[in-house]
């Protein structure tokens, strides 16, 4: 029977992640029982220092990606949509509100607000944003220039004067989505997301009311009329996106072409780091993204989340972030063959390290980095037989010697080691290798078990054969210049009720030190150690109605939903040959343009969608994607016109 799969949380929370995977059967990982790397899944709110991506193993994953800072703090944001509205058109990326960053570009916004206040006149609002704070803190609206007082690093944005309102009151929408990888990028929007109203009706005439302004339910669940019934809102401040759906469909609007317009924000922002993201095949990240509508229906991006809140405070988180992150770890597809830490190498026997037993045969070593280090090394005296033998290894590197040295040298070194290894079945190591040529080898194993008990090894003698075996490292990893963790990130996850508490937990605009990177070459790194595809094979797929994924002209598809989990990217053949290999965000952002096209001329304004023919690329039957966005989502082949 297969371990049980084990998670890690940083400093205990969030509980939401915890009583999820409980109940799926994981156990928790605990420090004074457990090696420092028997976990499947380590999960924090901050982001993971440089060190522990290159460390780890093929059966660890993490649930954030490396460098994705550039669309989660809000001025780092702001410069990337700019310098992508510079060079593929401002029609593109006319989604996100004019921005200046404060104090650097304060010449900039003044010369924008004198230009604006002579053409409008007084009309024009703006809103001011600490880039280092998340949940509301430190924001404020101004009209007069003569109002902005700030402190620190900000961001001035155009305010949007004309929301979309529901009774009166204003309201955005959280929306969920998980990249799987950004190399190839693969993204996934959770259907079911929230809707977060502001308690007090808006008005423009008091713009300090920010009960009235803002949405942030951290501000909201105290204000004087949070617990009050409000008119079609009701109690509280949040909505599910299915009740938004709902009143959407009373509205005379293209609801296909509001949907496709979220889809592509989501899309058209990830492109703007998509490039430069490092690829590291076992992380997965889960952003929150806030879209604001205005009174013509049209879609802005506020702000990216980085580890949005997973707190419950209603009814609707209950049912909406319990169903997330189960949908998350289907997502991920975890297997029994993940439960296997200890025999990892088993379940990758073409990248396992080999070593010559003898000239007839090889027996196959794992990666033996989780020992602890013996007391040998630190202290001379005491040492014994079976651990001074692995010495003669390392300075044979260095000394010339016989070949029956090398010879006695290597057989006492394998025995040491087979001392030492949990059992191995050489059954697997003969389907996967060829049989043994000399029968003689294995006489004195006629169970073809080595009933061995696990012991502490030497860390030091097992990295030389690291060193001779391991293939090159990752461009990124090897790379000399550091790779810097975010400094500051709209770190909506600090919401929690436990982080408030720890008195010792720095803000998000805290610098996470970056780890030297010291001994890279006695580990395999997480590009080499890429998992198995985790959608083919013997392993389960993720539940899909319309079946398997399939290949397309040797390219993977990935699935293509799980859960509440709908694939938005890749779309169609063109969008996965774009994102192999070299992204070519033109290809995407053609593409992107085409589809909303046919969207936006389509003769159905509503849900309802006709068959529409099925695309040719190369010859081949082109793959298809859901609509995101419906409750029941269509293909997209079927919301477009015939042809």
């Amino acid at each position: 029977m297969a371990a049980s799969l084990v998670f890690r949380l940083h400093d205990k929370g969030p509980q939401l992640v915890r009583e999820v995977l409980l109940e799926r059967g994981w156990e928790e990982y605990d420090e004074g029982e457990r090696e420092e790397e028997d976990w499947n899944l380590y999960w924090r709110g901050t982001a993971f220092r440089n060190s522990e991506f290159q460390k780890l193993l093929p059966w660890q994953r993490l649930n954030h990606h490396p460098q994705t800072v550039g669309i989660t703090r809000k001025d780092f944001l702001a410069r990337n949509l700019r310098r992508m509205r510079v060079a593929f058109g401002s029609a593109l990326y006319h989604f996100s509100p004019t921005a200046f960053i404060l104090p650097s570009e304060y010449t900039r916004f003044l010369a924008e607000y004198s230009k604006l206040r002579l053409s409008r006149g007084p009309s024009v609002y703006w809103i001011c944003k600490p880039v280092g704070l998340s949940r509301g803190r430190g924001i404020f609206l101004f009209e007069n220039i003569k109002d902005l007082v700030y402190d620190c690093s900000v961001i001035i944005q155009r305010y949007i004067s004309n929301p979309l309102l529901i009774s009166g009151y204003k309201f955005d929408l959280r929306i969920y989505v998980c990249v799987q990888s950004f190399n190839p990028l693969t993204v996934y929007m959770h259907q079911e997301g929230l809707v977060r109203f502001g308690t007090e009706k808006y008005s423009l005439s008091s713009l300090r009311n920010l009960y009235a302004h803002l949405t942030n339910t951290s501000i909201n669940k105290f204000g004087p009329f949070y617990k009050a019934h409000k008119e079609r809102v009701g109690q509280g401040c949040k909505w599910t996106m299915s009740k938004f759906r709902h009143f959407l469909s009373g509205q005379d609007i293209n609801e296909l072409l509001l949907w496709q317009r979220i889809n592509n924000i989501v899309t058209l922002t990830l492109l703007a780091i998509a490039p430069t993201v490092p690829s590291c095949p076992n992380c997965v990240e889960l952003f929150g993204f806030d879209i604001l509508i205005d009174v013509k229906f049209k879609p802005w991006l506020l702000e990216v989340n980085y580890s949005p809140a997973l707190t419950l405070d209603c009814q609707a988180d209950i049912t909406v972030k319990k169903g997330l992150i189960g949908d998350l770890i289907d997502l991920m597809n975890y297997t029994s063959k993940d439960g296997l830490r200890e025999d990892a190498y088993h379940n990758c026997k073409s990248k396992s390290h080999w070593f010559p037993a003898n000239k007839f045969s090889r027996v196959p070593l794992p990666l033996l980095s989780k020992f602890k280090e013996p007391k040998f090394l630190k202290k001379t005296s005491g040492i014994k037989t079976s651990q001074a033998q692995a010495l003669p290894l390392i300075k044979s590197r260095h000394q010339p010697e016989s070949s029956y040295q090398r010879r006695f040298r290597q057989r006492s070194y394998v025995s040491d080691l087979q001392r030492h290894l949990p059992p191995v079945d050489f059954s697997n190591i003969n389907a996967a290798k060829g049989r043994i040529r000399n029968a003689t080898d294995t006489k004195n194993y006629p169970n073809k078990t080595l009933n061995l008990k696990p012991r502490t090894v030497s860390r030091t003698s097992v990295s030389v054969v690291n060193r001779q075996t391991r293939p090159a490292l990752a461009r990124w990893l090897s790379d000399n210049r550091s790779l810097h963790v975010s400094e500051v990130t709209n770190h909506d996850d600090a919401e929690t009720e436990a982080e408030l508490q720890l008195p010792g937990e720095t803000d998000v605009s805290s610098l996470i030190p970056n780890v030297p990177q010291r001994g890279l070459g006695f580990r395999r790194t997480a590009a080499s150690w890429k998992l198995q595809n985790m959608h083919s094979g013997s392993h389960r797929q993720v539940s899909s109605p319309l079946g398997e994924a399939k290949a397309l002209n040797g390219q993977h598809i990935p699935p293509l939903r799980a859960g509440n989990f709908i694939r938005t990217f890749p779309f169609n053949g063109a969008t996965l040959k774009a994102s192999q290999h070299k992204l070519d965000v033109k290809l995407v952002m053609l593409e992107l343009h085409k589809l909303t096209a046919e969207l936006a001329s389509s003769k159905s304004d509503k849900t309802k969608c006709g068959r529409g023919g099925k695309k040719v690329v190369d010859g081949e039957e082109d793959f298809d994607s859901l609509l995101w966005g419906p409750k029941v989502p269509p293909l997209l082949s079927d919301c477009l016109k015939s042809t």
